[in-house]
């Protein structure tokens, strides 16, 4: 296929670049939003970008939004990561509206759209310390309680938290024959008494992911998101729009590494002539910008097909994009650290903040081995 998109669609890509140089075009202006680079999401930015209406860009007109689809939400999750715009936040919340938009109530889907279209950052989490990849052994339970919901247990590696209005929880409402069953979605709010948000430190600082504790913590029956044990089939829904919203964001991080190497390369001498000039590195950046541009139509190329099929899965091309996106993001920062040398390891430039971005990628959201797994399958192997 070949990339084409409508006027608005154009007009919506220019706006956000636009945004990105005004606001954040600048070392100094990221830290500024960022309290030096430690918070990942400014909380002020995420209300700039919902006062222009596109954090609704996939949300249904009734509920705020204007009512785009994949390809227009890919473009915004691009736009995000390409301009360093600190809107991290804004990742687990396309994930959580997608939740909402397939299984809430109309006062859920009023209250959460309607919060996402006006700044509200949202998480959801399922990891625990005994449930990674294999997310149906979770063992944190809830249960019926005084008209209402009770959690007990551990979550961790949920990202987003420390700044998210609702958490939103999968765990274990009953046990079953199958370890797919009994797996319940709850929506916690933040500050709800009985839920401690615990940073966990990473190489990206203190505020990128957190466990999350529950003891005896109480909310109100219409915190049921969907059916009660019918989590699974529900977050099995929601997989493939999950990856397409981690392919749009590192397809972003992967452009930005590039740019920001095929700049340094061009301007840095050394032998009285630019270091890209040489064949070493000039053979390097083709290979990278081929990668890129590969990468590039198998993402919108992807989000096209969802938006074509709403109702279809795409589990083999989803997790391509997913696996594909990820492994090049990390490949062109890498290659891009070492092309600057010295300089791409330094906190002086924004090289190293892009290698720790790819290396995280091939991890969360399902880890570039499940996604190879899943491929397979779709494979008859």
């Amino acid at each position: 296929m070949s990339i084409k998109f409508t006027p608005e669609q154009e007009a919506f890509k220019a706006a956000i670049a636009d945004f990105a140089q005004r606001e954040v075009g600048t070392k100094e202006q990221r830290l500024k939003y960022t309290n030096d680079g430690t918070e990942p999401t400014s909380m002020e930015i995420m209300r700039k970008l919902g006062e222009v209406g596109w954090l609704g860009v996939s949300i249904p007109e009734e509920y705020g939004g204007s009512g785009g689809g994949m390809v227009d939400q890919v473009i915004l999750l691009e736009g995000i990561a390409l301009g360093m715009i600190p809107a991290a936040g804004y990742g687990t919340t396309a994930i959580v509206q997608g939740a909402y938009e397939r299984f809430g109530t109309e006062d859920q889907k009023r209250k959460i759209l309607g919060g996402i279209c006006e700044g509200n950052v949202e998480a959801i989490v399922m990891s625990e310390p005994g449930a990674g990849s294999d997310v149906g052994a979770l063992t944190c339970k809830v249960e019926r309680a005084d008209g209402g919901w009770v959690l007990n247990g551990q979550k961790t590696w949920c990202s987003n938290a420390q700044v998210s209005a609702n958490i939103l929880v999968i765990a274990r409402s009953e046990s079953g024959d199958s370890k797919h069953s009994g797996i319940t979605m709850i929506s916690v709010p933040a500050g709800t008494e009985g839920m401690e948000v615990r940073p966990i430190p990473t190489l990206a600082g203190p505020h990128e992911v957190n466990d999350i504790f529950f003891t005896d913590c109480f909310v109100p029956e219409d915190a049921l998101l969907g059916e009660e044990g019918g989590g699974w089939p529900q977050l099995m829904a929601g997989l493939n729009k999950e990856r397409m919203i981690l392919s749009g964001m590192y397809l972003g991080i992967a452009q930005r590494a590039f740019d920001d190497t095929l700049q340094y390369v061009k301007e840095r001498h050394q032998f009285g002539k630019p270091i890209g000039s040489f064949q070493a590195l000039k053979h390097r950046i083709a290979d990278m910008a081929t990668e890129l541009e590969c990468l590039r139509l198998l993402i919108y190329d992807v989000a096209q097909q969802i938006d074509e099929e709403p109702d279809r899965v795409f589990a083999r091309e989803a997790s391509m994009a997913k696996l594909k996106s990820t492994e090049v993001a990390k490949h062109i920062a890498l290659e891009g650290m070492q092309m600057m040398g010295g300089y791409g390891y330094a906190l002086e430039y924004d090289m190293e903040k892009h290698v720790r971005a790819g290396l995280v990628g091939t991890i969360f959201a399902g880890t570039n081995e499940i996604q190879r797994e899943i491929i397979g399958a779709t494979l008859g192997l």
